[in-house]
């Protein structure tokens, strides 16, 4: 059983363990090392919609959201990070995670999530349209990870109940 709960401190070393199983992958983001730190990766993250996947007492993947820009206007508007450990990819994680991400967003008040995804990244793209997210655009040649051009889509799902006056 899998049981979506806060991340906490005592979570950090599992996370960073997801992160950097995520980054070795070469299909998750532009980053070459996980924050050193909880302080570190607390500092980057919203203090809401910071979730981890527990089962058996062990975290299996989390999903946090950042801040988009510190300018008013976009006071309702956050990135999704999610990541799901090497282990448990395939089981329906991500998708329990990122529903309660949104969950949460929307509690907070965030009328629009939005996320980065490299266009090579297949899984990553069904888990965020499964979950209402949609393609708006393409960055191409964005960015380079270990010499290689990376194009990146940028999915938004806007929400249907904040937002909407």
């Amino acid at each position: 059983m899998i049981a979506i709960v806060k991340t906490r401190p005592e979570h950090w070393e599992e996370v960073r363990r997801i992160h950097l199983e995520g980054i070795a992958t070469g299909k998750a983001t532009f980053e070459t090392d996980a924050a050193p730190s909880w302080e570190a990766w607390s500092r980057d993250h919203l203090e809401f919609g910071r979730l981890v996947a527990v089962r058996d007492g062990r975290v299996v993947g989390w999903a946090a959201l950042t801040l988009v820009s510190d300018r008013c206007v976009y006071a309702g508007v956050a990135e999704v990070s999610v990541y799901i450990g090497v282990d448990a990819r395939g089981q329906g994680i991500g998708s329990k995670l990122l529903a309660a991400l949104i969950e949460e967003s929307e509690c907070e008040g965030i009328w629009t999530l939005q996320a980065g995804v490299f266009a090579d990244n297949d899984q990553s793209i069904a888990l965020h349209e499964k979950c209402g997210f949609r393609i708006v655009g393409r960055r191409e040649r964005l960015g380079r990870l270990h010499g290689a051009w990376k194009d990146v889509l940028l999915l938004e799902r806007r929400s249907d109940r904040v937002g909407i006056d």
